[in-house]
């Protein structure tokens, strides 16, 4: 790997890690799902709490026996996500799960996917320190997350869901630290 590379990849880590840090505590998301091309949209309400990952920590040793990576302290830092959601309109069943993210290079491991409980992986990147944008492809889908932290007490989040080139739904969020 040349040393360009090198500090690159270290300068991603840096800041994905400063990123989890400062994303650690509680939320409230308010979100809304708009599913195209018909419009219809669904709003949800969580409680979401994040714990940020040291590396070498066990989540992550375990994150990275999942995608057998020989090394299991490889991954530099995560965070562990948990949730509890409702549909704030109609009052579907309520949901609730947890994550885990783990951070290597320029590629964020996860133990689940958004729709599917296989582990996945994620290219990421950052517009600036504050904004973080992830890309993940798998089962003929790809997801394109912004994540913008504002401030110490919001967080806004788009996602952008395709399928064979074609947009699927958007998911809009706002966060309040609680």
């Amino acid at each position: 790997m040349t040393i360009g590379l090198q500090l690159e990849q270290t300068r991603s880590e840096s800041l994905i890690a400063e990123f989890f840090r400062e994303s650690e505590g509680n939320w409230r998301s308010e979100r809304r799902y708009y599913t195209l091309p018909d419009g219809e949209t669904k709003e949800m309400v969580s409680q979401i709490t994040i714990r940020f990952l040291e590396q070498g920590s066990p989540e992550l040793g375990k994150l990275a026996q999942m995608h057998e990576v020989a090394d299991e302290e490889a991954l530099t830092c995560g965070a562990y996500v948990t949730w509890n959601s409702t549909e704030s309109v109609k009052g579907g069943k309520p949901s609730q799960g947890s994550t885990i993210f783990g951070a290597r290079g320029k590629i964020l491991y996860r133990d689940r996917g958004f729709a599917t409980a296989k582990p996945i992986t994620a290219e990421y990147y950052f517009l600036n320190p504050k904004t973080l944008c992830l890309r993940t492809e798998y089962n003929g889908s790809v997801f394109e997350e912004e994540l913008k932290l504002i401030g110490k007490k919001y967080r806004t989040r788009q996602t952008i869901i395709s399928r064979v080139g074609e947009q699927q739904m958007i998911g809009q969020y706002l966060e309040k630290r609680i």
